[in-house]
């Protein structure tokens, strides 16, 4: 199987492919807020064009594994 570095955030609705988890709870995890006391326990980096309000989240691969991992 192909390891990829980094994981895009999956479609509304549907769920990652590597890890089973909807988009929101791969949310909470990279997203600094209430549900992980504003310390996300995975990285993440947003592709963004200067000056825009939206960009892309990319999830590194290794430390969203790693965290799940830690869980068991």
């Amino acid at each position: 199987p192909i390891r990829p570095e980094w994981l895009r955030l999956p479609a509304p609705g549907t769920r990652c492919r590597y890890t089973g988890l909807s988009r929101s709870t791969l949310n909470e995890l990279v997203v600094a807020g209430p549900a992980n006391d504003g310390v996300p326990p995975v990285k993440s980096v947003v592709l963004r064009k200067r000056g825009a309000l939206r960009g892309i989240r990319l999830i590194n691969y290794d430390s969203l594994m790693g965290y799940l991992s830690r869980l068991s």
